[in-house]
């Protein structure tokens, strides 16, 4: 993942301070995604049972290995879940600004003026891209796919594709080719 550094404006100011009158807000949720985590919260639970309530017969190695084991495997459910529950995307004059989960990370950032096109594609699917969360295909470019639906893909100078699903992608796309003049 290449990250691209945040624009100015003319005043010194970072492009947060763009007034959101002139900024495009979408968002996609996925509420599935909470019953993952869940399960997370159970391998969790289970880990911190196993550790209090440690009768095991067998010695201390396997009782380890199964608490490790659980919490590890609870927190990497939990937080890899969480992590794409939703996805908030704003289109400013100067980028395309991608935020996954509730802390905004991952987060990628495309200035416009490394866009050559942007494209709505109405039926994305998490199967199309290998699964929910932050994806690489070769053939396919790079995307973030919360749930399935409309998305928006961008083209990119070097050649390379982006996809993001969200809510009302054609509005996307048309403030996109506004703001790059396409």
């Amino acid at each position: 993942m290449r990250d691209f550094p945040r624009a100015d404006d003319a005043d010194g100011l970072p492009s947060e301070s763009v007034p959101t009158g002139t900024t495009w807000h979408g968002r996609a949720t996925n509420r599935a995604q909470w019953l993952l985590s869940a399960s997370g919260a159970a391998f969790l639970a289970l880990g911190i049972e196993l550790a209090v309530d440690s009768s095991w017969m067998h010695g201390i190695v396997p009782l380890a290995m199964s608490v490790v084991g659980c919490v590890a495997v609870g927190l990497l459910v939990i937080f890899g879940t969480l992590a794409f529950v939703h996805v908030a995307v704003k289109v400013d004059d100067h980028a395309l600004e991608v935020r996954c989960g509730h802390i905004g990370l991952p987060r990628r950032r495309i200035p416009l003026s490394h866009v050559v096109g942007a494209e709505l594609d109405p039926r994305v699917t998490p199967r199309q891209w290998g699964g929910w969360g932050y994806r690489w295909r070769p053939e396919q470019g790079m995307a973030v796919v919360v749930r399935r639906g409309e998305a928006v893909v961008l083209r990119l100078g070097d050649g390379r594709t982006f996809t993001v699903t969200v809510d009302d992608a054609a509005g996307a796309v048309r403030e996109i080719r506004r703001r790059c003049g396409m």
